[in-house]
């Protein structure tokens, strides 16, 4: 199947095939690192933003 695609490729097809492959290839890398990531990890990155606004005074929100 992939014969018939590769032996009347253009220039532009070319191009066209190489950045479909850049993009699977990405899809895949995020996938992975998705799935292997910690929950431990994701907790304390999603907990960041309200631990850092306590220690924040009103003046120093000030314009």
């Amino acid at each position: 199947m992939f014969k018939q695609f590769t032996e009347n490729i253009n220039a532009n097809q070319a191009y066209l095939l190489f950045s479909l492959g850049i993009f699977f290839v990405f899809f895949i890398v995020v996938a992975i690192m998705l799935i292997r990531i910690r929950k431990s990890h994701v907790d304390h990155m999603s907990d960041l933003p309200l631990h850092d606004s306590d220690t924040e005074t009103p003046q120093s929100l000030q314009l």
